[in-house]
This record gives structure tokens, sequence and C-alpha cells, in this order.
């Protein structure tokens, strides 16, 4: 059995690797400083992409001044304050049907709510909006289960002390399970950055000879701009080279958050030890 565990784990990474290097050999000769701080040109066929990753940017930040603040506060809520035992379950039964939801639905929520019924219209507000909803399931459970593996003595130690039950939480609480909150976190802000359907129907564009100016504008965004030059581009097989470099740097991207969240998720348990 170990055996056979053993070669699942070397099977998945030599998948991942044979991937990556795919990918990387591929897209390496698009990979320049001018293709990261350029905006394109000449119908996509030269210049950079500037725009895709600022626009994927600004939605991943708008996604996370959404569904984090929400998240959090609905797992405290579910964990510490919530009383009656059939409404928790309703609420979590909730939670993980939306996240078996495809993420095409949510952006045909986001199409119907934010885009026609509050007149957002394509734009960063409408795509952050939908990528905030889409990431509340996975921000809500990991903050549930981080906040479930905080001993309950913490708790009680800060009650018999005299502190309310908001500081209890606020103070004792959510900083002891704050490793396991980045962790989700961190997953979201990687989901949000590679998500295509649901900010082509409410955020992105292929081309936009500007930046935005506003969080009405449409964006650009790398797997939108993937997607499109791979599959609806005019030039699919002289920009073959593009995609995949496009695709290069979203991974790095990704793998810059987790990286991020590795580092400050060691700082806050080293903390908590200390």
């Amino acid at each position: 059995m170990f055996i056979l565990i053993r070669m699942t784990s070397y099977l998945v990474l030599g998948s991942l690797i044979f991937i990556l290097g795919f990918i990387i050999m591929k897209g390496y000769p698009a990979i320049s400083w001018e293709f990261i701080s350029e905006m394109p040109m000449n119908e996509m066929t030269q210049g950079g992409i500037l725009p895709a990753i600022l626009g994927t940017l600004y939605l991943m930040i708008g996604s996370a001044l959404v569904s984090i603040p929400i998240g959090i506060i609905t797992a405290i809520y579910l964990t510490e304050y919530a009383s009656r035992p059939g409404l928790v379950k309703v609420i979590r039964l909730g939670v993980s049907n939306l996240a078996g939801v495809p993420s095409v639905v949510f952006g045909l929520f986001g199409l119907a709510l934010f885009v026609v019924f509050l007149d957002f219209g394509t734009s960063i507000i409408a795509g952050s909006l939908t990528l905030g909803v889409l990431n509340l399931p996975v921000i809500i459970r990991s903050t549930e289960e981080a906040l479930m593996t905080v001993p309950v003595t913490y708790r009680e130690a800060s009650l018999s002390l005299g502190a309310t039950r908001a500081q209890t939480i606020f103070r004792i609480v959510l900083p002891s399970a704050l490793p396991g909150v980045l962790t989700g976190v961190m997953l979201s802000l990687g989901r949000a950055a590679g998500e295509t359907a649901p900010i082509m129907f409410t955020a992105a564009s292929y081309y936009a000879p500007d930046l935005p100016d506003s969080i009405f504008s449409e964006v650009m965004a790398l797997p939108y701009h993937i997607y499109v030059m791979a599959t609806a581009g005019t030039h699919i097989q002289e920009t073959r080279h593009l995609q995949y470099g496009t695709a290069i740097i979203l991974i790095l991207l990704v793998l810059l958050l987790n990286s991020i969240g590795l580092v400050l998720r060691y700082r806050f348990r080293k903390r908590l030890k200390g």
C-alpha cells in the first residue's frame, strides 16, 4: 500500500513537472522585459501584456476586498455565535453546494446581477464582485476549520479574565487561527487569478487600448487573454509563443502569491509559538 501511495505521489509530481516543462519550453522565447512592461501592438502579435497583468491584479484585489471580510465574518458567526444547530447545518450545506457550482454559472450570475440589473456594465467592479462570490466558500470553510483548531481553553481563559466574547474572538481566537485563514485566502486569490469563465461575462475584454481609469472600466486579464488568443484570435499560430509566454507569467503570479502566503504563515506560526 505504501508503494502504491508513493508511486501515485511520484506520478502526480512527474505530471506537474511535465506540464510546467512543456509550457516553459513553448513560451520562454516570448519572455522579456518588453513583454511584461509594454502595451500590445499589431493585433496582439507584438508588444507586451502589461494591461492583462494589471487587470488580473485589479480583479484579484477587488475580489479579496469582497470575499475576505464577508467570508471571515461568516465563519466567525458559524463557529462562535450561532446557537441553532439546524440553521448552522443549512448554512454549511449552502456553502458546500456553492463550492461545487461551476464557475461559468457564477459568470452568468454576475452578468445578470452586477452587469445588467445593477447596471455596472462590463467592468472591474462587476468582475470583482463575481469573483468575490466565487471565492466565498473557500474562505468560509478554511476559516471555519482554522477557528475550530484553536483550543477551547484559550477562550475559557480569556473569558475568565474578564474579556468580552468579541474581545476573546478578535484578540485571542482569530490571531491564533490566522495561519490557517491565510491558507484559504491565498488559495482563493490564486483561483481568482486563474478563472476565465466568470470574468469573460463581467469584466474582461480582448483588447483595451488604454489602461483602466476607474472601477467601471473594462480590463484585460491573463486567463481570458490566453483563452482568446488560443481560440478566437486572427493570428493563432503566429502568436503561439505569446500564448505560452502569457501562461508562464500567470503561473509565476500564482506561485508568487503562494510564496507570500507561505512566508506570512510561517512568521505568524513562529510568533504564536514564541
